[in-house]
Parts: structure tokens; C-alpha cells; sequence
């Protein structure tokens, strides 16, 4: 037997690596073909989907709770090496799940985190190369200044996430319209945020399936109802706001504190255009007054503020009093 054949023998009875590095080698390829990368690839798909069926009575603190955990794992995972497709589909996944904390946020005021957030979910979702997930992103995140004293950006946004939706009938270029046409509302440009609506009514007519499912990610017909509402009451027709409120209630199952409030500040709203400002004093702040501590902040809040700045006298009183 010759002199290396020898060596090698004895050096692998005896225990020890012939190379150096060979073990460090092993483990590496070994971790490469652990099966755990794919467990939380598939982990973190299904954590989306859970998480995006909405608040279902819980608070939204309570929902970030509960995504804390996941988002941890998403950072962690995001900084491993992938195969393209599997990275692909991890920035797919990662644009889902921060653009439901970029909601969560939004809806609990906390405006400069909210687009903190919906900036990270809009990288995630380019990089994934889906545009209606990029479009579902930038119609959420238009929602932020629509909903916060800035219309003007929000129908830029919503204006570009309608261009990513295209011309296919999808949840998110519903969201896109519904959006714009509110934003366009808010500030004057009526002619546009009729044909906004208009656009909004034909898409969503054309939706079925996951499209119209009631999640954050879908556009069901309770969703339209209640950007139908507050579309028309920008817009200053009452008779048909009065309606999408009526459909919008009649189509609220589930125990949604923050979106009955936000009906009910809506029909307040129009009582105002309709010439009772008592009434719809009145009535925000009885809705305000008994929300729970949890939703007197951020979205609800907001839209009384709104109410509140076109009041005048007494009725300013009453609400500005709920609102102190």
C-alpha cells in the first residue's frame, strides 16, 4: 500500500480532519440544505395571510402584539442568503406583512411610522416585481394623507398606485380609485373625483374571489360601501352618502368598533351639509364618547377633528368638549 494511501488511513481512524476547514466546509453545506430556511419561508406566507384578515373586535395594539414575533423572524430571514425565487417570494411576503403594520399605525395615528412602514413595504413589493402588490402599497399608504390633513398627497399617490394597478379589474386598483376619488374630493377637484367614483363602481362590479374577499388585502363590497360614504360626503351629496352608509352597516358584521364609528362620523358629517350642525354635533360626540380608550386616538379621532373645523358656535362647543 503506498505511503499517502497509508496516511490517509491512519488519519481517518484516528479521528482528524485531513484538510483544514473540511468540517467547517461540512456544517456549511449541511446548514444549506436545512429544511428549516423553507419552514419559515412557508411560516411567514402563512403569517401573512393570517394577519391580513383584519381586526376581527381587537384593538389595534393588540395586533401589533400579536405580529411581533413574526416581524422579528421577517428581519432575521430577510438577511439570509436565497435563491431568486425564493427571494422573490420572501419580498413579496415581506411587503405584505409591513404593509399591514403601515396600516395597523395609520389607523392608530402614528402618521410619521405609518409611512415609515408603507416605504418599506413599497421596496419590498418593487423588488418582488408584483405591481399589484405595489399598488395595493401605495393605495394604503395613500390613505395616510387622505386621512390626515394632506388630500393633495394622497391623490398623487393614489394616482400612481392606480397606474401600478393597470387596467385589469383587482382589489388593489379599487382601492387605488376609491382612494383618489376621496382625496380628489377633499380638495375640490370634483369633476375628478366623480369620474374617480365612477371608475371605482365599474372595478368593483368586476371583482370576485380573493379580489373581493373581506381582508385588508381584498376590496369586498362592505370596504366600498364605506370609501363610497365618505367619497360622496366630501363630495357634498348627502342622498347618496346617506345610502353607502346604510350598506355599509347593513354589511358590518363583524364587531368593527373603528369602522362604525367612522360611518357614524360620516353620517354626522352630512346632517352638517344638510343644515342641522346640533345634530351632527351631537351625534359625533356621542359616538366619540363611547368609544373605548383604544380607539380615541388616530383615525376616529381624526374625522371628528374634521367635523369639528366646520363648526362654528355652540355645536363647536359640544364636540370640541367630547373631543378634549
Amino acid at each position: 500500500m503506498k505511503r499517502r494511501q497509508l496516511f490517509t488511513l491512519a488519519a481517518a481512524t484516528a479521528g482528524f480532519a485531513v484538510l483544514p476547514g473540511i468540517a467547517q466546509a461540512r456544517e456549511g453545506i449541511d446548514t444549506g440544505l436545512d429544511a428549516d430556511g423553507a419552514g419559515d419561508l412557508a411560516y411567514l406566507e402563512g403569517a401573512f395571510e393570517r394577519h391580513r384578515g383584519g381586526y376581527n373586535g381587537r384593538a389595534p395594539d393588540a395586533v401589533l402584539g400579536e405580529m411581533r414575533e413574526d416581524l422579528a423572524l421577517l428581519a432575521a430571514v430577510l438577511r439570509r442568503p436565497h435563491p431568486a425565487k425564493d427571494r422573490t417570494d420572501l419580498a413579496r411576503t415581506a411587503a405584505g406583512i409591513s404593509g399591514l403594520v403601515a396600516i395597523v399605525q395609520h389607523d392608530r395615528g402614528d402618521q410619521a411610522d405609518a409611512h415609515r412602514w408603507f416605504a418599506t413595504a413599497a421596496k419590498a413589493a418593487r423588488e418582488s416585481g408584483d405591481r399589484r402588490m405595489t399598488a395595493w402599497v401605495l393605495g394604503r399608504h395613500a390613505m395616510v394623507g387622505l386621512n390626515y390633513g394632506a388630500p393633495g398627497q394622497a391623490a398623487r399617490i393614489a394616482a400612481q398606485a392606480r397606474r401600478e394597478a393597470g387596467a385589469r379589474p383587482s382589489g388593489a386598483a379599487a382601492l387605488a380609485a376609491a382612494v383618489n376619488a376621496r382625496a380628489l374630493a377633499a380638495v375640490g377637484d370634483l369633476p375628478g373625483a366623480r369620474r374617480a367614483v365612477r371608475d371605482v363602481r365599474t372595478l368593483a362590479e368586476q371583482l370576485d374571489g380573493p379580489e373581493s374577499a373581506d381582508t385588508w388585502f381584498g376590496y369586498p363590497a362592505q370596504k366600498h360601501a364605506v370609501h363610497l360614504s365618505q367619497a360622496y360626503t366630501l363630495l357634498g351629496d348627502t342622498r347618496a352618502a346617506y345610502r353607502a352608509q346604510d350598506d355599509a352597516l347593513a354589511l358590518t358584521t363583524s364587531p368593527s368598533v373603528m369602522t362604525r364609528a367612522l360611518i357614524a362620523m360620516d353620517t354626522a358629517a352630512c346632517l352638517r351639509v344638510d343644515g342641522d350642525p346640533g345634530a351632527a354635533a351631537a351625534m359625533a360626540a356621542a359616538v366619540y364618547d363611547r368609544l373605548p380608550p383604544a380607539y380615541r386616538t388616530g383615525l376616529v379621532h381624526s374625522r371628528a377633528q374634521l367635523l369639528h373645523q366646520h363648526l362654528d358656535g355652540a355645536p363647536r362647543r359640544l364636540l370640541g368638549d367630547a373631543l378634549a
